[in-house]
């Protein structure tokens, strides 16, 4: 697939080849969905935690006698059906995630850039120089594509810091390096931008 080469104020500079390895393969939706769903259970802290009997400080010593009071049995205050005693069952810190292999991954984002480039979301850039750090530029950069107030995803070769950091403060903007890219960025993402240099990156870490 031949796609526009364009530099940073909108102008055309040229064409590329997408790689076919990765931008021209047949969806797999199923393995997309299954990749999305990992995705987002990964992003969940899972810190949530309770404290069983055992881990309850105190009770140690049983609260009364075994018999002769009229009261039910106990033999201790750290029972779960007493206040402040233990919790049944309650959450503790976990991964809710699962791994997923290595090769559904690189099919399910193959899947997610050739979609991109078959609904023509996709914009290569000769290259992003950014002399300071200046969100306007970024700003400026998007509305020439008619793309503002769009959620945009900029992918670069390596880190570009102030690339990054003019990226960071933009609503609906986001930042990532070629190699590290994932899935669920690239589906939320309107449009994504893309320079040669990570373009190439894309090819050799995901074909």
């Amino acid at each position: 697939m031949n796609v526009k080469v364009y530099n940073q104020d909108g102008q055309e500079v040229g064409t590329v080849d997408l790689k076919a390895e990765v931008f021209g393969v047949e969806p797999n939706e199923a393995i997309v969905h299954q990749y999305v769903v990992n995705y987002l259970a990964r992003q969940r802290q899972g810190n949530s935690s309770t404290k069983t009997r055992r881990e309850v400080r105190g009770g140690g010593r049983k609260p009364y006698r075994q018999k002769g009071t009229g009261r039910a049995r106990a033999g201790t205050i750290r029972s779960p059906l007493w206040r402040g005693g233990g919790t049944v069952f309650g959450p503790h810190p976990r991964l809710y995630g699962s791994k997923f292999p290595r090769k559904m991954k690189k099919i399910a984002l193959q899947s997610v850039f050739s979609s991109k480039a078959q609904s023509e979301q996709i914009k290569v850039l000769d290259k992003i120089e950014l002399k300071e750090i200046k969100t306007k530029n970024i700003v400026g950069m998007i509305s020439k594509f008619d793309l503002a107030g769009k959620k945009c995803l900029v992918l670069d070769e390596g880190l570009n810091r102030n690339l990054a950091m003019s990226c960071r403060n933009i609503p609906k903007v986001k930042y990532c390096r070629a190699s590290l890219a994932n899935g669920y960025d690239l589906l939320n993402a309107d449009c994504v931008f893309i320079t040669k240099a990570g373009l190439e990156k894309v090819g050799e870490v995901f074909s």
